[in-house]
């Protein structure tokens, strides 16, 4: 028997902008809210009441309160902030060894700060700043490649290493570079694309042009990565999953001393052609067992991304319970 329940209680401090930034235009946010909790929100001023069944209403009411508290620091709370709150707040416990406060683990960058978001972000933020080789697995839209790149930015801004190397292999969507128009560097730009606009969005545009200048940011495919050592330096490795074994190997054995490796990719995502195995999925069955790597296996409820793209991974799952489309 599902129990019912109604609590009432106040915002402060009483402040006028942070109240109409929170409920949103026409109170869009707490109706919101209602729809994916199942709730009924009345407020008069900075005073609130909800109804609902008791686990309901006590996950609106924190909802709620941490979307007030992110009021002091933005004027613009967005759908997508409420639907990544609605999740976070009792729907998907954080581990009991990670209170939630609101302020979780925050990566400092020169443009931004970074709060990943859900236990499954603060997992995979946590073995990046533990372990020296770390795959974050999983359906696009879950963070995996921007929140790397966020701790790549902010390991190089703390001196914890002296470059950054992004890597791609650049196969996709059925496409061979030697049919693609330009020379070798404008035939890969597309596919490294991703990677410049999240270190532009945490560096800046100049800032970022100088560090490549420098070489100190380098983005590069796959296969310049050959025959070298990479020390003190972080590198990602994104899209791993077009990777083949023997290539997923040669990275692998590239890591110095001093350096950080993040490898991410999305199994279901494999553009290798066909009979070619993933070395993404290979590897995870060879390493997920030894000692000093990190993984983090992210699912379609970790996209944050429109609540739709969530759903369309679901939708995916479900249709091909393999969870691979090619191999």
């Amino acid at each position: 028997m599902k129990n019912n329940d109604a609590r009432q209680f106040d915002l402060h401090p009483v402040d006028q902008r942070r109240l109409t930034t929170l409920c949103g235009q026409f109170d869009e946010h707490l109706k919101h809210i209602e729809r994916r909790m199942d709730v009924r929100i009345g407020r008069r001023g900075h005073h609130f009441r909800v109804e609902g069944e008791t686990e309901h209403v006590a996950a609106a009411v924190e909802v709620i309160r941490h979307l007030y508290r992110e009021t002091e620091a933005t004027e613009d709370i967005t759908p997508d902030t409420v639907h990544l709150f609605i999740r976070e707040s009792g729907f998907e416990r954080l581990p009991e060894e990670v209170p939630f406060d609101g302020s979780l683990t925050v990566i400092k960058t020169p443009k931004l700060q970074a709060k990943p978001r859900g236990a499954n972000q603060q997992r995979y933020v946590h073995n990046i700043r533990t372990h020296d080789l770390n795959f974050g697995i999983g359906p696009a839209g879950t963070g995996k490649t921007w929140l790397a790149v966020a701790c790549a930015v902010e390991a190089l801004k703390d001196e914890q290493v002296k470059r950054i190397l992004l890597v791609r292999p650049a196969v996709e969507a059925g496409e061979k570079l030697g049919f693609l128009p330009g020379d070798l560097a404008q035939k890969v730009d597309p596919y490294l694309r991703p990677l410049y606009d999240a270190l532009y969005e945490m560096l800046g545009f100049e800032h970022v042009t100088r560090l490549i200048e420098k070489s100190v940011i380098e983005i590069a495919p796959l296969a310049f990565m050959r025959g070298r050592t990479l020390n003190n330096s972080f590198i990602i490795l994104d899209e791993s999953q077009n990777t083949t074994r023997e290539q997923m190997k040669m990275f692998l054995t590239r890591i110095g001393f001093g350096s950080t490796a993040v490898i991410t990719g999305d199994t279901t995502q494999v553009d290798l052609p066909r009979g070619q195995n993933s070395g993404l999925a290979h590897a995870a069955g060879i390493l997920e067992k030894v000692s000093g790597i990190g993984f983090t296996r992210f699912e379609a409820r970790d996209v944050v991304r429109h609540p739709l793209v969530q759903r369309i991974v679901e939708a995916y799952e479900a249709s091909d319970p393999n969870g691979v489309t090619a191999q």
